[in-house]
């Protein structure tokens, strides 16, 4: 997958001597959206797109907008993010997508107007169709909409909200699995999102409390203001390349002999234990962290990027009045986790 920022794109466009690298896009079919989670309403855009391109023989291609808007206009206040970019970047790759167009969403682009974008669509960007929501808005003020685009000239299919087979009426969305991962409700997220919830980040330095409880962690760098999810979790974790690609058994190849740690329930993963939000327990409430504990692992993890699967939640976070307290509460959160993924391979 091609990934354009849509300012690059705009400038090289220009036609002037200076602009000696010049971007052409081919003609496409493009759907736009923040697609936070790439969910089973925005897999059906994207082969709705995909079918529309092979039919028309044009390229496929997605615009989003980073930061996302309500991130842009009120950041405390945004949603958590589903995906960060780059885990946004990698869905789209998996699910076909030829081309992202990232689009800086900043006070000149929300100044647009209707016109004007319709402009950069089709002079710009060279779009063919578009398939959208059906509650699709754009331009300042929001004053455009899909029949604005078809008088421009454009073709436009519109696409049904998307529900789940056990909710007919329950559209599927973004908000609604970030209330499912926030009430701890996994499984019930998983299947809207048609995979399991992962979070991928790089392995960071942390202020290494853990490691004074006996307890070592490994902090991934989370790149959003905030996780969508919070507690203590079974987690699996492999290592990734640079292309996004599982590296085998990785983390047991780097591995100390005799701390090995614990096999995942997915191949070539290590079974860990996380706790992500705000550690109230070590005065840091306005310090979001994903830190994973692998039970019976010793390795230098630091630099590695980690995609961390959410399997199980246990409890949220709690408070303890003392390192002592906190110390006692770990152990038995990974003695409990331990014991769940246990039930999970017998037989």
């Amino acid at each position: 997958m091609n990934t354009y920022f849509l300012e690059q794109l705009l400038a090289s466009s220009d036609a002037s001597p200076t602009n000696t690298n010049p971007v052409a896009l081919a003609p496409c079919v493009l759907t736009i959206g923040n697609f936070d989670g790439v969910h089973l309403g925005h897999q059906a855009m994207l082969t709705q797109v995909r079918e529309l391109a092979k039919t028309r023989n044009l390229g496929s291609a997605v615009m989003i907008f980073e930061p996302q808007p309500r991130e842009f206009f009120a950041p405390a206040a945004a949603p958590a993010r589903l995906t960060n970019l780059a885990e946004k970047q990698a869905l789209l790759a998996e699910y076909g997508v030829e081309t992202l167009i990232v689009a800086g969403f900043d006070n000149e682009f929300r100044s647009l107007s209707a016109q004007a974008f319709a402009d950069i669509l089709a002079q710009r960007l060279n779009v063919q169709a578009l398939v959208l929501g059906d509650d699709f808005k754009f331009g300042h003020d929001r004053t455009g909409d899909s029949q604005f685009l078809r008088d421009y000239g454009l073709h436009v299919t519109n696409l049904d909200t998307i529900t789940d087979d056990n909710h007919k009426a329950a559209r599927i969305s973004s908000t609604r699995i970030r209330d499912l991962l926030l009430a701890g409700d996994i499984n019930a997220a998983n299947a809207l999102l048609g995979r399991d919830y992962a979070i991928t980040g790089t392995v960071v330095g942390g202020d290494k409390i853990g490691r004074t409880m006996d307890f070592p962690t490994a902090n991934i760098d989370l790149k959003r203001i905030k996780p969508a999810l919070h507690g203590i979790f079974a987690v699996d974790v492999v290592s990734l390349d640079n292309d996004g690609n599982v590296i085998p058994s990785d983390l047991v190849r780097r591995a100390d002999d005799g701390h090995k740690g614990i096999a995942g329930l997915q191949a070539h993963s290590l079974f860990g234990t996380a706790n992500i939000g705000t550690r109230p327990s070590v005065d840091k409430t306005h310090d979001w962290r994903l830190e994973v504990h692998f039970p019976q692992l010793q390795a230098d993890l630091y630099g590695l990027t980690l995609q961390v699967r959410f399997l199980h939640y246990l409890h949220g976070e709690r408070h303890y009045e003392s390192l002592d307290a906190l110390k006692e509460g770990i152990h038995h959160d990974v003695q409990e986790l331990i014991e769940w993924r246990d039930k999970q391979t017998d037989g």
